[in-house]
């Protein structure tokens, strides 16, 4: 692609995952330098992206933001500019500041969302309605209409608009899509995904207000499991548990609503036999020891008709010891920061990354006019529409918890509804 125009890209949110930068300083999650932002500012060195910017709320964060960054990338890798134009100015607080900032875009531009759950629905529609290709964390939207509407926009639009689900470029989990599909009728699957107890004071200002970790764990191990199954089965019912009492205890003290753990159990129906039922069971805590040796707990274990699947992607084989901090396990598979041989960022291969780097492709394809954004729903790629029935049990499961039903998912012509 090497005769194909650059692309400019707005970074909406200047948080842990785009700058590796919290209101309490440096992150000290898995995350530290951030994965948005040093991708972004890599694939301009080598060549795919032009001018690069972020927009957050508060705009007395960048010149911490900036120091930051120049430290822990700009002073570590070789060749890395990290520079950006920042919204709003640094002596401003504005929550509406990313309409200014996509206003600034050329039509074509990229626009990568990593902000609190509520703010996905009305940043992502502001800029797919201007003609933006949409890159927007998980999950896409709260609401099933929601993420409908981005759908339609989407395509009336002809942009291309994706959910980063980056979990789907895991090697490992990739292989075990293919040979899960081998396995026969769709049977019983389960997954766990949890983070340390610290993550409430990073997300508090949100958790337990703006969404739960249901809808910040649970997202990615939903949408494996649909993508596994696409075309083969599809979730009926959803019923929701949780468990409290320590979110909202000393020394965290979060919101009455905020939950601990929470778990949706959900069935599934075949579509190509109706003797065929499923079951899955997905799990997330937010309330996990401080010193479990890893950031993110995170296994599943898929059972089909002929075999099953157990993949454990927090351990990989991979552990450091050290004096001050006990035995870890680390991940270089998602994001690896240490500098090549020549002193250049090296972590290209890493599925963090890879899910922007194809993204990124395929926005300058279609502005190249190279392919068409409806392509890529056939490339088992999570664009928005192929990424629906995540948001539909995401959002039964949290109408299940305040209302203490079981909640139905049911098609409505095209769209899908839930009753």
């Amino acid at each position: 692609m090497a005769n194909v125009p650059k692309l400019n890209i707005l970074m909406c949110g200047t948080g842990e995952y785009t700058t590796g930068w919290t209101g309490s300083g440096a992150s000290q999650s898995d995350k530290k330098v951030g994965v948005v932002g040093l991708t972004c500012f890599d694939l301009r060195r080598l060549g795919k992206v032009d001018q690069l910017s972020m927009v957050g709320v508060n705009g007395k964060k960048f010149p911490d933001i900036r120091a930051h960054l120049e430290d822990k990338i700009g002073k570590v890798y070789k060749d890395m500019d990290v520079e950006f134009k920042s919204y709003p100015d640094d002596k401003t607080v504005d929550p509406d500041s990313y309409k200014k900032a996509i206003d600034d875009l050329a039509p074509g531009s990229a626009v990568i969302i990593f902000t609190p759950d509520t703010t996905h629905y009305p940043i992502a529609k502001y800029a797919l309605e201007r003609k933006m290709h949409v890159l927007v964390t998980k999950p896409a939207t709260k609401l099933l209409s929601h993420h409908q509407e981005l759908i339609d926009l989407a395509k009336q639009n002809e942009v291309a608009c994706w959910v980063e689900h980056h979990k789907r470029y895991d090697p490992a989990y990739a292989d075990a899509k293919l040979r899960a599909r081998a396995l026969g009728e769709f049977n019983f699957f389960q997954a766990w995904m949890s983070q340390p107890k610290s993550q409430l004071e990073t997300f508090r200002a949100w958790a337990g207000k703006d969404s739960d970790i249901s809808y910040y764990l649970s997202s990615h191990h939903i949408d494996i499991h649909c993508w596994y199954v696409e075309g083969k089965s599809i979730p009926t019912r959803v019923v929701a548990s949780a468990a409290t009492g320590i979110a909202t205890s000393e020394p965290y003290n979060c919101v009455e609503e905020t939950e601990d753990t929470i778990t949706l159990m959900v069935d599934w129906q075949s579509l190509e036999n109706p003797k065929h039922k499923g079951t899955a069971i997905y799990t997330a805590s937010w309330t996990a020891p401080l010193k479990a040796g890893v950031h993110s707990a995170q296994y599943f274990h898929y059972m089909g008709q002929t075999g099953e699947i157990r993949i454990d992607q927090a351990h990989r084989g991979y552990y450091v010891t050290e004096d001050a901090s006990g035995k870890s396990a680390y991940n270089p598979f998602y994001m690896k920061y240490s500098p090549s041989e020549t002193g250049h960022f090296d972590g290209q291969r890493g599925y963090g990354y890879v899910s922007i780097d194809k993204f990124v492709d395929a926005a300058r394809s279609i502005n190249a006019g190279s392919s068409k954004a409806s392509d890529y729903d056939g490339h088992g790629l999570p664009t928005i529409k192929n990424t629906v029935l995540t948001t539909a049990i995401l959002n039964a499961g949290r109408i299940s918890l305040d209302e203490k039903r079981e909640v139905k998912i049911e098609r409505d012509g095209e769209h899908w509804k839930l009753v």
